[in-house]
């Protein structure tokens, strides 16, 4: 479980997966979870708007839970 987080760069990235991945484990509901790493993602960029943060976390999510992919994801670029 801790190699696929190293393989995320960015901190907003690692956040969003990192919190879906452990409020799914606790019995979080998926839209509840979602709407949750949503926000979070808005604390890390406040300039991102409502449907830039769905989509992205949406993507990632997708990308790294979904399908398991342990490569970089397409991203905001904050590096």
């Amino acid at each position: 479980m801790g190699r696929e987080y190293s393989q995320i760069a960015r901190t907003c990235e690692r956040a969003v997966v990192t919190a879906y991945r452990e409020q799914r484990a606790h019995g979080t509901g998926d839209v509840d979870a979602f709407m949750a790493c949503t926000t979070l993602y808005r604390i890390h960029h406040p300039e991102a708007s409502l449907n830039e943060a769905r989509r992205l976390v949406a993507e990632w999510i997708d990308h790294h839970v979904v399908r398991g992919d342990p490569h970089p994801a397409q991203g905001c670029g904050c590096g």
